[in-house]
């Protein structure tokens, strides 16, 4: 996805920054450093902050070439983003495997529930617009088998199983490599009348 009026150059900066945010954040977590070298950082970062923040770019319009940028999945612009890079499959549904980092981490070594629970949501939001579908969570449903490391690479799935009206479900679920599931996940999405392509 690159952003509308944007040169190819400053976004190739601005994935290069965001690559490099997401080591600074990883780095934040582990930090073993002392409160003089963690005060330095935080002046240095303090100054960065500032410069960045000078020049802001307006909130993107839903179904604007970079309405995804800041996506807390898949956003190329999100730091926090893990990120997930999705592959829609020729038989219909979504893959994506990705392998979580220390900052998504709820008990020690592994991924928090809710995580998991966020890119579940976005891959069965993926899976409905794969089939020409497009709506808003309005319930999930999570069944946690066993607990997702991170560090380790983990394959999630979703795919589209039926529509009533303005209703759609999908069904997903996380696994090892080796197909053993750690959560699975239903969803619920409502498409609004304002959402692009309404029904």
């Amino acid at each position: 996805m690159t952003l509308e009026a944007t040169s190819a150059s400053t976004y190739t900066a601005l994935l290069a920054l965001v690559a490099q945010t997401r080591e600074l954040m990883d780095a934040v977590v582990a930090t073993g450093a002392d409160d003089k070298e963690i005060a330095a950082v935080t002046e240095e970062l303090r100054a960065l902050t500032e410069r960045l923040d000078a020049v802001r770019r307006p909130p993107a319009e839903v179904g604007e070439p970079r309405w995804l940028m800041g996506n807390a999945v898949v956003g190329a612009a999100n730091p926090f983003a893990p990120p997930i890079e999705i592959e829609y499959l020729p038989g219909g549904g979504v893959r994506a495997e990705q392998v979580f980092r220390p900052l998504h981490e709820g008990p020690p070594g592994l991924v928090h529930g809710g995580v998991s629970a966020m890119v579940l949501d976005h891959l069965l939001g993926t899976a409905l617009g794969a089939v020409g579908r497009g709506g808003l969570t309005a319930s999930l449903t999570m069944t946690y088998r066993a607990p997702v490391p991170f560090g380790t690479p983990v394959v999630a799935t979703a795919e589209y199983t039926r529509s009533e009206g303005r209703k759609s479900w999908a069904d997903g679920r996380m696994a090892l490599p080796d197909g053993t599931v750690l959560v699975e996940a239903t969803g619920l999405f409502i498409t609004p009348s304002w959402f692009p392509g309404e029904l």
